[in-house]
């Protein structure tokens, strides 16, 4: 089946992942290279978020999906639709002129941009037709287009959402630690929270259920295990009750 592009509006996302072996809030980046067809000269060498032109056919939603399924084969993982980025000039750099010309796209491109979030060891690294990487959000390569901007503009919104909704489970392993818990709201907020108030409050509520289950292959004491329910926070968030970790 051919599909017709919208050869003027693409959607960019932004990949979150949490490393819990690193503790650090992750980017997923692809490769942009380009050598120069009458030589060995490199033109473009750095990397970009994954997007992909609208097709007739799609809504933005639809596009989106599209974008994540193609770059990390997952599909069903939080994403949210954050805002549009349209400056005349946002294509205009030395080396994106050079890589538009190359692969013919429009040079007065509109992006919408969502940002998905998972875990980094879900996504299969290898066979990497994309050159895909992992990258700190505190500690990112040399970026093409307005990406960069985008990348920090989905990271504001992050922060602020992680403070209004329980979206920070979504970066975390099914099952979880209290400490674990402390340490992705760190990492992502970028602040020091203590941690024995912190503690303290997370477990008093209710849709952080205890597990008869501590952790195994630690080589200290293994802490008590949670999960996070869904059900349970739908019906206290229905009743207007507030997060506010």
């Amino acid at each position: 089946m051919k599909f017709e592009k919208i050869t003027n509006i693409s959607v960019d996302c932004v990949v979150f992942g949490y490393d819990t072996i690193s503790k650090s809030l992750n980017v997923l980046l692809m490769k942009r290279y380009l050598e120069s067809d009458k030589g060995s000269d490199i033109l473009v060498n750095d990397h970009v978020l994954t997007g992909y032109h609208m097709h007739k056919n799609e809504t933005l939603d639809d596009t989106a999906t599209r974008v994540l399924k193609e770059l990390t084969g997952l599909t069903n993982q939080y994403k949210k639709q954050f805002k549009a980025f349209g400056d005349p000039n946002r294509l205009s750099g030395e080396k994106d002129l050079i890589w538009i010309k190359h692969e013919g796209f429009n040079l007065r491109t509109i992006t919408v941009a969502y940002y998905f979030l998972l875990k980094t060891e879900d996504v299969d690294l290898k066979n990497n037709k994309y050159q895909k990487q992992w990258f700190p959000i505190n500690n990112l390569p040399e970026i093409g287009f307005d990406h960069e901007k985008i990348i920090f503009e989905a990271y504001e919104d992050l922060k602020i959402k992680c403070l209004a909704e329980p979206v920070i489970f979504e970066l975390l392993p099914d099952k979880f630690t209290i400490n674990e818990v402390h340490e992705v709201y760190q990492s992502v907020l970028d602040i020091n929270i203590d941690n024995r108030n912190f503690r303290r409050k997370l477990i008093n509520k209710k849709y952080i259920i205890p597990l008869d289950e501590k952790q195994v292959g630690v080589s200290k004491k293994p802490a008590q295990l949670y999960m996070f329910s869904k059900d349970i926070y739908k019906k206290m968030f229905q009743k207007n009750y507030l997060i506010n970790i």
